[in-house]
């Protein structure tokens, strides 16, 4: 079964993730490692767990979730997976990057894209795509059935849902994508969101101010 580690990185805190199982193996989702500590964080619970990365996955690619894109490409030898809708937001980062005095090395681009449904594997492990957009044109979630967990993004927070005021986000949208697909997964499914603590699909639609 599956495990979830999660690390606070850059200056817009936001959370990146390793799922890992029993096998070792492990995917690094939303790579956000900005300095040096923040990086040596991520690489010494790799080591000091005998992990192996094999996949590096994007829910989207706003700054705060591909800053570390670049250096696990460079470490681990992986290039970035994400939807081919989110290409666009990816290559605005080097221009926008610099007015926000953040210093972005440039993401390697992926060999292979995300489809909207589907499936990607590791170890004995499966996560489910859901295809969620409205934060950004093509947000994707990563859903593992058997241990009961969604590493979702920007998407739906605790007590809040992803902003919609940035290029290709979409509120309608946005509240699609969380009411008839994230609301779907079980009540006790667990969610780890991109930024702030990890909340359930059951607490959020009985407690979500942004909910009916």
């Amino acid at each position: 079964m599956a495990n979830v580690k999660a690390f606070v990185n850059n200056p817009y805190q936001e959370n990146t993730y390793i799922v890992y199982d029993q096998t070792g193996e492990c995917v690094i989702i939303d790579p956000g490692m900005y300095t040096a500590p923040e990086q040596n964080a991520v690489t010494n619970f790799i080591k000091d767990n005998n992990l192996k990365p094999v996949m590096l996955l994007n829910t989207h690619c706003h700054i705060d979730h591909v800053l570390g894109n670049k250096f696990v490409f460079d470490t681990y030898g992986l290039k970035p997976r994400f939807h081919i809708g989110e290409s666009e937001v990816l290559a605005a980062v080097v221009s926008y990057a610099p007015q926000m005095g953040i210093r972005y090395e440039v993401s390697p681009m992926p060999d292979a894209y995300l489809p909207e449904t589907g499936s990607v594997q590791f170890g004995n492990t499966t996560l489910n795509l859901i295809f969620a957009p409205g934060h950004s044109p093509a947000s994707i979630c990563f859903y593992d059935q058997e241990a009961n967990i969604l590493i979702g993004g920007d998407v739906l927070f605790r007590l809040s849902i992803g902003r919609t005021d940035l290029p290709g986000g979409n509120f309608s949208t946005l509240m699609d994508s969380i009411e008839n697909k994230l609301f779907r997964l079980p009540d006790d499914c667990t969610v780890y969101p991109g930024h702030g603590p990890e909340t359930t699909i059951g607490y959020e639609k009985q407690n979500n101010p942004f909910m009916n």
